[in-house]
């Protein structure tokens, strides 16, 4: 303890926590330096088909790594129900992100799941704060959905790369995918690229459905009138107008802030 008596763990874990959670500037400032990172790990799994020959490759590859591993301990520290946090999926994603930089060769073929560090971008505060400082707070529904969208797109792309086109010269391989995947998921399937056997069939239903779907869930954020989140202290409600005074599930009074989320 120090001569305050306050032990320096906990007081570390409560300066991590301020950082990983709050919103205030010094915080979003780190949210925004691991977002940038976070990108960097995604541009670095498109750009592997060029660099996978060049020393560089393999310090990037370790860099990412130990950065992943240390944001996966950062979360483990800052979380009060340590249960909760190994319910999580995205602690999985994390983990087999981090199985595919720590062993590169053995899981070259499970590295498209990289696309998925966007939703670890979508979850810190950062991207509300930035949609309050732009107004733009009535589009978080719509901004969730296209994050929701692209990141089924990349992971996909990567997956039908990976399985079916990695054969093909580098850079047309992964266009290939994103294009075949992008027919696919709008249910165009014009034909010139197809995915061959049993197994590009039921792929490429898989896409369809998903596809669909989200298309449709971002047709839907699209059109629906925005709704605040704001827990009904009584009922438990969640989603009000945002002029709302009472709930309408139960009728007990709200506090809704101007720019509640």
């Amino acid at each position: 303890m120090n001569r305050n008596g306050h032990h320096p763990h906990s007081r570390f874990v409560r300066h991590l926590r301020s950082l990983y959670l709050g919103q205030h500037r010094a915080a979003l400032r780190f949210q925004l330096v691991m977002a940038v990172v976070d990108f960097g790990i995604i541009a670095f799994f498109l750009a592997q088909p060029y660099l996978k020959d060049h020393a560089t490759y393999f310090l990037l590859d370790l860099a990412f790594a130990l950065w992943i591993m240390g944001d996966l301990t950062a979360q483990f520290l800052i979380t009060r129900d340590r249960r909760r946090f190994f319910l999580t999926p995205m602690v999985y994603v994390d983990l087999a992100i981090l199985a595919t930089l720590v062993l590169p060769h053995m899981l070259v073929s499970f590295a498209f799941l990289r696309a998925m560090r966007i939703w670890a971008i979508a979850r810190r505060p950062i991207l509300k704060a930035a949609l309050r400082h732009f107004h733009l707070t009535s589009w978080i529904d719509v901004v969730r959905a296209t994050i929701n969208m692209v990141v089924f797109l990349f992971t996909a792309s990567g997956f039908v790369y990976t399985f079916f086109f990695q054969q093909r010269e580098s850079g047309n391989g992964f266009v290939d995918a994103l294009y075949f995947t992008v027919t696919t998921m709008t249910t165009t399937g014009f034909g010139d690229i197809t995915l061959p056997g049993t197994a590009g069939k039921l792929t490429s239903i898989v896409m369809m459905i998903v596809g669909i779907s989200l298309f449709v869930r971002l047709a839907q954020a699209l059109v629906r009138p925005f709704k605040v989140t704001y827990p009904c202290p009584k009922c438990g409600l969640s989603r009000h107008d945002t002029d709302a005074v009472h709930c309408k599930a139960c009728g007990h009074l709200l506090n809704i802030p101007d720019e509640g989320l």
